[in-house]
């Protein structure tokens, strides 16, 4: 905060994390890499200057690969990372709702943060949208920040310029703030551009100047906030209070072989299960939702089916419940046991939702409740056929008109007979049996 005699501290967690940083986004490391100081005035920065890094960060000519969703064309896309460097947080400004005066919250000031810097490769709102998504995957999986926007963990400003087809030389960068969610960031981008567009279209592209603009969400626009300053107007040079960051190789090894798997390896692997693409962005954008599949299928699932019921029931009811999939009682191993009880034919399909209700909501074990409620499926034909035998006998009314032609009775009759087998009846035995009944064929 700029207290006489305070002087910074750097502590050895954020270079850790930077490195994992670096090498997750398949940047260059920089062994030796320096801080600098960044100056320039404005309420939320009381020393009037930042620790950041200038010329030498510590990551730098990385990428990101991203599969986009099929709702937005899907396809795989590329897009590059400048570099990533570790500077201090500035504090935070509150706004009145009246616009007489704002406040300064200064809690944040001085904790070290990283930023990554993106190449110019998003030509859409989307595009950059499901960046941002993508980074904020990459730093949870890594563990170094929970990446939740609504609370600041993972900010985003974007810069917006555009150009006349066949120019190679970019037009002048607006920069937008205040997007505090991934829709934000889409409806900022291609409301700029639009407003750029039509000032081009206009023969105003003098108008549009180097800028910070602000999203205001309600009004769905961007307004000016400050005209931008350059690099040279924030006087960089060398901070003289930290001393150079030097990595060895041997700790780089020791950072890189402790990475997790990321979510792209893993995509890519999904992808080689045979798992559609829509199935595997569902179960690779949640770290704990892709642990708990790897476990499922550890525990001998059919891949198929173990993906079918997290994004299905499971994924139903965590919405509903506003849970996290680690919040829910039915492990893995269970639900791998509940999955080759219905495939062996030990309970039906139907039974089986009734027996997740139960494990996700109070746990317990796939076999302890088919013992206690006596779930096991009826697969013994000559048991069926006498409850079918009951259920025509019951009913000789709908057997005639059945017999007369309205043949979607079948379902009336299968129903009838699953319901006197309280839901036990082995539902492919049952209308093969059930079919052979009514045609009179047995």
């Amino acid at each position: 905060m700029g207290l006489p005699g305070a002087l910074p501290v750097l502590n050895s967690k954020v270079i850790e994390f930077a490195v994992k940083l670096g090498l997750a986004l398949n940047c260059k490391l920089s062994l030796n890499s320096k801080f600098d100081r960044k100056q320039y005035f404005y309420p939320d920065l009381p020393k009037g200057y930042q620790i950041s890094q200038f010329d030498i960060p510590i990551a730098t000519g990385g990428y990101v690969d991203l599969d986009l969703p099929l709702e937005f064309g899907g396809g795989h896309r590329k897009f590059g990372i400048t570099r990533v460097h570790i500077e201090e947080d500035a504090g935070k400004l509150l706004h009145s709702g009246n616009g007489d005066y704002s406040q300064v919250d200064l809690n944040r000031a001085g904790v070290p943060l990283l930023e990554i810097v993106s190449e110019p490769d998003m030509r859409t709102g989307i595009e950059a949208a499901e960046y941002a998504a993508e980074l904020q995957r990459v730093v949870r999986y890594l563990g170094i920040s929970n990446g939740n926007m609504q609370e600041g963990s993972l900010r985003c400003d974007v810069n917006v310029s555009i150009r006349p087809v066949g120019q190679s030389e970019f037009g002048t960068k607006v920069e937008i703030k205040n997007l505090n969610s991934f829709s934000s960031i889409n409806r900022a981008i291609d409301f700029e551009i639009s407003r750029q567009a039509l000032l081009h279209s206009q023969g105003q592209s003098d108008q549009i100047v180097q800028e910070t603009r602000l999203w205001e969400e309600g009004a769905q626009k961007t307004v000016t906030m400050r005209k931008k300053e350059g690099l040279s107007d924030y006087r960089y040079f060398p901070e003289p209070d930290l001393p150079e960051v030097i990595l060895t190789p041997e700790y780089v090894d020791s950072i890189s072989n402790s990475l997790p798997e990321l979510p792209e390896a893993k995509r890519r692997r999904y992808e080689k299960m045979g798992l559609s693409m829509q199935d595997v962005l569902f179960l690779a954008n949640d770290m704990n939702v892709a642990e708990y599949f790897d476990a499922t299928l550890s525990s001998g699932a059919d891949i198929k089916l173990a993906a079918n019921w997290i994004m299905g029931d499971i994924a139903a009811y965590m919405k509903n419940e506003k849970l996290s999939i680690n919040d829910i009682k039915l492990t893995p191993q269970e639900l791998a046991e509940l999955i080759a009880s219905i495939k062996s034919g030990t309970i039906s399909g139907k039974i089986g939702k009734e027996i997740l209700s139960e494990l996700l909501a109070k746990g317990g074990t796939v076999k302890g409740l088919i013992e206690e409620k006596d779930l096991i499926q009826i697969a013994d034909p000559v048991e069926i056929g006498k409850m079918i035998d009951k259920v025509i006998s019951e009913n000789p009314k709908q057997l005639e008109q059945y017999r007369g032609g309205k043949t979607k009775l079948q379902g009336f009759f299968a129903g009838q007979v699953m319901k006197l087998s309280k839901g036990k009846a082995n539902p492919g035995l049952l209308n093969k049996i059930l079919l052979e009944k009514l045609n009179g064929q047995s």
